[in-house]
């Protein structure tokens, strides 16, 4: 059975952006996965993090994702701290940017989770393009 956990709080620092799981760690030694999706029902992006037998789904909900735009302007790959585990999120920027351009005008994720990610990522897609 997939576990999930929200991101609780974040801080942005001058040289990081870092992401903290504010529930008991996993016994079990976790990695970043490399890979995202969306939970467009829970306006909501999903990082994997592996355990070796299972991926633990790691929700970004909305109020994360200022941190998450100063992430890809950045261009510094964020950690995510969950108890002793710090983990540098691998491939962040390439799979967030894929989603938020791939979101961006399409209604296949629903209309309010399409509209919230283009309001929220639209300086982010403005400098990208």
């Amino acid at each position: 059975m997939h576990k999930f956990v929200a991101v609780n709080r974040t801080e942005i620092t001058e040289n990081n952006i870092e992401f903290f799981i504010e529930e008991t760690e996993p016994s079990e030694a976790i990695e970043a996965s490399g890979q995202m999706l969306t939970d467009s029902d829970n306006q909501a992006f999903v990082y994997l993090l592996d355990t070796g037998t299972d991926y633990i789904y790691v929700q970004f909900g909305v109020h994360t994702w200022p941190a998450l735009t100063k992430a890809l302007q950045q261009k510094k790959v964020p950690l995510l701290t969950w108890g002793k585990q710090v983990m540098p999120l691998a491939e962040f920027h390439e799979e967030l940017w894929m989603l938020v351009e791939n979101i961006e005008g399409n209604d296949n994720y629903g209309e309010a989770f399409r509209t919230a990610v283009e309001q929220a990522f639209h300086e982010a897609l403005a400098s990208r393009s």
